[in-house]
């Protein structure tokens, strides 16, 4: 089952939704997954790491749809979410009280920039470290939404991390559906095949417009398009308002969730209630390209 959270609200989906809709071609080459190192090194690895209770990757949109202001209250959320009361709490709750987490931005396809590489969050003093490390970078903006590239340039960082987690997280924040590099499906399967689970923080604070390609539906999209694997689950922003909120709520549930089994949750057959290839569409209509 997978779990799908709105601020005040629970919703419990039946099946995941997968595939893309008839009729519009895939861009661009098949993709395929980065390159990991062995088993026997990943093993050897495994041998001298410190055991967390989750590797936890922040993967933060910063393309042109996303204001300053957005961008800078995005920031404080996550800063703020770390440093707060309940999540400390929601630490020492874990069997091990501690998680990794890393923390980059992205855009286009080959646009990421690791703000904060691999960190041990283990009590308030760490945490204010990390916090402190992502209000200290300049905010920048970036062109084009490749949720695709974020996922394909995060799986290998799991294999960078020298800590060893419970579960592997890849959480994504964005504003707009995929519209650059390669099928956001086809990165999203090469993740849980993977074993990796992938939560979604969809932003829809300002009434979708032509001029950044919004769609009225990104909820549902990164529903039925992005997320995937045991527990995933979808934190919706409409409130400018509840921006922190909803921050610091997906950082708790990532913190304080279950170990899953140890297998990959398959995504259903059926066609999704959403386009996953809409944003490709868009910016095909509007640039011929």
């Amino acid at each position: 089952m997978r779990l799908l959270f709105s601020i005040g609200a629970v919703l419990v989906a039946g099946m995941f939704a997968g595939g893309d809709v008839a009729g519009i071609a895939a861009p661009g080459p098949k993709f395929e997954a980065p390159k990991s190192r062995s088993q026997s090194q990943r093993l050897a690895a495994d041998k001298d790491a410190q055991t967390v209770d989750v590797e936890l990757i922040l993967a933060v949109d910063v393309s042109y749809s996303m204001d300053i202001d957005e961008l800078a209250v995005q920031r404080e959320g996550y800063a703020q979410a770390i440093q707060s009361k309940e999540f400390l709490q929601a630490l020492k709750l874990g069997p091990n009280g501690r998680i990794a987490v890393t923390y980059f931005e992205w855009a286009a396809s080959s646009d990421q920039k690791i703000i904060i590489p691999w960190r041990l969050v283990d009590g308030p003093e760490t945490a204010d470290a990390v916090a402190a490390e992502i209000m200290k970078t300049p905010i920048r903006r970036a062109s084009r939404t490749s949720i695709s590239g974020a996922i394909a340039f995060a799986m290998p960082l799991f294999d960078e991390d020298p800590y060893r987690g419970l579960r592997r997280v890849i959480d994504i924040s964005g504003d707009g559906p995929n519209n650059n590099g390669g099928p956001v499906t086809i990165a999203r399967d090469a993740a849980l095949e993977k074993g990796i689970v992938i939560n979604g923080l969809p932003i829809m604070v300002k009434e979708p417009s032509y001029s950044t390609m919004d769609i009225d539906n990104l909820d549902l999209y990164y529903e039925d398009c992005v997320i995937g694997g045991p527990g995933s689950f979808v934190i919706t922003i409409k409130d400018r308002d509840k921006f922190k909120e909803a921050i610091r709520t997906k950082l708790l549930m990532e913190v304080a969730g279950r170990t899953p089994e140890r297998f990959v949750m398959r995504v259903a057959d059926k066609e999704p209630r959403v386009n996953c290839l809409i944003g490709e569409k868009i910016w095909s209509d509007r640039w011929g390209r």
